[in-house]
């Protein structure tokens, strides 16, 4: 008789609710509700935290579980920040524009309002027309749509090509980086559509809710991003719990006798590397409007280095350890960057945190890859896993006279 998820995987209970309290208690301590003990600025800290978390998850799906060391997920994860924003930017101008046509003396035609919006939109760039990737950014259900389809479909032909090329290893890891430097390079452009180094801004102003104040506003997304966790969490432990992940596990440790054993290796990793994309997308499609602003920048290859190194910290191959290494790296790096810890003077150097947090990171993933392979994770399993079986005396092995307790505790 199967077991159910939950008696294969306790740590899914554990998790969720964890993070049900979590979110219970940020909300009861929130400027929302009046108490004040958690500042709204925070609030849409913990909140994009929550959304690093899911994308941590996705990564280790797909590095720590299946052994593709992707550097480029955070293309994806930037993409689906681009598709959600290309909406709000454009309903946020669009009621800016209406509004201040109101007291015309001639109502303005749909076409003059739609070339208002162009050129307030594009004339940073020197232009005024809509490029053909806005095309549905007057609609949230299909720009909700391209969220998903634009990651899954860029990473399904990027796959597809890859994988049955069998390009595997470290050579897999650069073709990654040089897709999401592309992607970069392009959206940098001032003719990409997008704006270019502009990027998209003022997400954090929701359409028709001007009424509604900031603090309610991040207590929403916070809702959001803490449902996403759970559910990408969830799916996450079902798809590694039975047999699927399994083979991903077999595709990691042995990916030759795996494809000897009649399984399609390929389609495997295709599947997985999409689905992944697809959870960086709707990740970036949170995280974004809390930030406020998107710009290509954030899509930069060292963003998917960032996102190796908070699995490695936190243990890769543990879908908590992807959790707890997000969320760690990312608190401790908005304390060291935001001027809260104090500078320490030696008298002929000043060691200011601010420049020094991303020389502590990668001292950090140097220490955890040399001495704690299993990262803050692994800790976990030391305290569950690590401790000699109580079996009175038992064998534990098939044969009368085999390994006892005794021996088991040497």
């Amino acid at each position: 008789m199967s077991k159910s998820l939950f008696a294969r995987n306790p740590s899914v209970l554990i998790f969720l609710a964890c993070l049900a309290l979590f979110t219970l208690g940020v909300t009861a301590l929130s400027e929302a509700l009046g108490t004040g003990l958690i500042s709204t600025s925070f609030v849409k800290t913990l909140g994009k935290t929550l959304c690093l978390c899911l994308i941590a998850i996705a990564m280790d799906l797909v590095w720590g579980y299946t052994g593709i060391l992707s550097l480029g997920h955070f293309a994806f994860f930037g993409l689906g920040g681009y598709m959600i924003g290309m909406w709000l930017m454009y309903e946020r101008t669009r009621d800016i524009i209406v509004t201040s046509m109101a007291n015309n003396d001639i109502p303005p035609t749909p076409q003059e309002v739609t070339d208002a919006i162009g050129n307030q939109i594009f004339g940073v760039v020197g232009s005024s027309d809509f490029p053909v990737i806005w095309a549905f950014s007057h609609s949230l259900t299909l720009q909700l749509v391209l969220v998903v389809a634009v990651p899954g479909l860029l990473a399904l032909v990027f796959g597809w090509l890859a994988f049955r090329s069998r390009v595997t290893g470290v050579y897999l890891s650069i073709l990654t980086q040089a897709m999401t430097l592309a992607l970069a390079l392009f959206l940098f452009q001032n003719d990409s559509g997008l704006r270019g180094n502009n990027g998209l801004s003022g997400l954090q102003n929701l359409p028709g809710l001007d009424a509604v104040p900031q603090a309610t506003v991040s207590l929403w997304f916070l809702w959001a991003s803490a449902l996403a966790l759970g559910l990408g969490y969830l799916f996450a432990a079902w798809v590694v719990s039975g047999k699927f992940g399994s083979v991903l596990r077999g595709i990691r440790d042995d990916e030759a006798r795996v494809r000897f054993l009649g399984y399609s290796v390929e389609t495997y990793k295709l599947f997985i590397f999409t689905v992944t994309a697809i959870i960086a997308g709707i990740a970036g499609a949170l995280y974004y409007p809390q930030a406020g602003i998107i710009n290509p920048a954030e899509i930069a290859p060292i963003a998917s280095i960032y996102l190796a190194v908070w699995v490695a910290i936190g243990g890769r191959g543990r879908l908590y350890g992807a959790v707890i290494g997000a969320a760690f790296v990312s608190l401790v790096s908005t304390w060291f960057t935001g001027g809260q810890v104090p500078s320490i003077p030696l008298g002929f150097y000043t060691i200011d945190w601010v420049d020094w947090w991303l020389v502590l990171l990668g001292l950090s993933f140097v220490l955890v890859t040399l001495f704690a392979p299993r990262g803050i994770g692994g800790l976990f399993d030391y305290w569950t896993n690590g401790r000699p079986p109580n079996r009175h005396g038992q064998d534990l092995g098939p044969g009368a006279g085999a390994l006892q307790e005794k021996e088991a505790d040497a």
